[in-house]
């Protein structure tokens, strides 16, 4: 493989956009972590967002680094890769990133980040520059997990229903109130492991473009996966609360069980996912499962138009990013 010719000076920046991007990833998806946990009340926001912070981290020792090989090899043709790509399919994600921050819109950065991508390396070589497998089984996820999240939500809430039933609510809501406490670590375990990844598998993908890693090695370097997993952790300490109420209050009214329930149903597909390699999107995840939760006790209890207004946010991010990618690349070929 041609390696590219590309200065320290310029692969630092662009290491440092990666980082950037990585650290906004957990400032705007922390909501997703602690929306519930803070909802229902059992912590406040600055423990949730430092127990979330904490395990974000902690996923570096339980994750495998399957996401990060999909990221890095498995998108788009790395003999497309170079400087200017990387470029604008970071600053298509960022840009898109604080659109949707702004407006409090729970969309996914890692569909921000995979259209940016996309729309980069399609700009530079067209169509031909895609990796076909690698982006329908990202494609297929915006469906699938929502869906996996909505399906165990709804399950495990059932079944915790079913347990309790002869409890009184008091007794549910002291003992969910512990347990919520833990299905928000699993979960926060679960956005740190696979979204940190994304990130890792950008620079890693620029690192062998440029010669400075052997494309055979399994996992990146270790520098970048300590560095990833710090700058995810970090961005999750300053949180997104405009997305918080969003998440936690505006679909539906969450109590301590159902806040366990839609965190668990979360952490299981995040976890799974993660497991096969499959980069998901953690804004997705949760979103079905807090709607599971709501609709396994009544229809009503979930306010539709607003989940309705999210999805429209899905099905924009991958086009949207991808076009500001595009325009961020061509500005790239002319600052660079």
């Amino acid at each position: 493989m041609e390696h590219l010719t590309i200065s320290i000076y310029v692969l630092g920046a662009l290491v440092l956009l990666a980082l950037i991007f990585d650290f906004m990833n957990g400032f705007h998806d922390s909501a997703n972590a602690i929306a519930t946990v803070v909802s229902t009340g059992v912590l406040k926001p600055q423990s949730a967002v430092a127990m979330a912070a904490f395990f974000n981290f902690i996923a570096i020792f339980v994750v495998s680094m399957k996401v990060a090989q999909t990221i890095g090899k498995g998108t788009i043709d790395p003999a497309v890769v170079d400087h200017y790509v990387i470029f604008g399919a970071l600053v298509g994600a960022i840009v898109w990133n604080i659109i949707t921050w702004y407006y409090g819109i729970p969309s996914s950065s890692s569909h921000a980040l995979i259209g940016g991508l996309v729309g980069a390396a399609v700009a530079k070589s067209g169509t031909g520059a895609l990796i076909a497998g690698g982006l329908m089984k990202t494609v297929m996820f915006i469906v699938l997990a929502p869906l996996l999240g909505f399906v165990l939500g709804s399950v495990i809430m059932l079944l915790v229903s079913w347990i309790f039933v002869k409890s009184t609510p008091r007794k549910v809501d002291v003992w969910f109130r512990r347990l919520q406490l833990a299905s928000a670590a699993g979960y926060s375990l679960g956005h740190g492991g696979n979204d940190a990844q994304k990130t890792m598998g950008i620079i890693w993908m620029l690192l062998i473009a440029a010669g400075y890693t052997n494309p055979a090695d399994a996992h990146p370097p270790a520098w970048v996966i300590i560095s990833c997993y710090a700058a995810i952790a970090f961005g999750t300490l300053f949180g997104g609360w405009r997305i918080v109420k969003t998440m936690g209050q505006k679909i539906t009214k969450l109590k301590p069980v159902g806040g366990f329930c839609a965190e668990t149903g979360g952490a299981m597909t995040l976890l799974m996912a993660s497991f096969f390699g499959i980069p998901v999107s953690t804004t997705h995840t949760i979103t079905g499962a807090i709607v599971g939760v709501g609709a396994s006790q009544k229809a009503s209890a979930v306010r539709w138009g607003v989940a309705g207004s999210i999805v429209w946010a899905w099905i924009f991010t991958i086009p949207a990013s991808a076009f500001m990618a595009a325009i961020a690349w061509w500005i790239g070929k002319h600052i660079m």
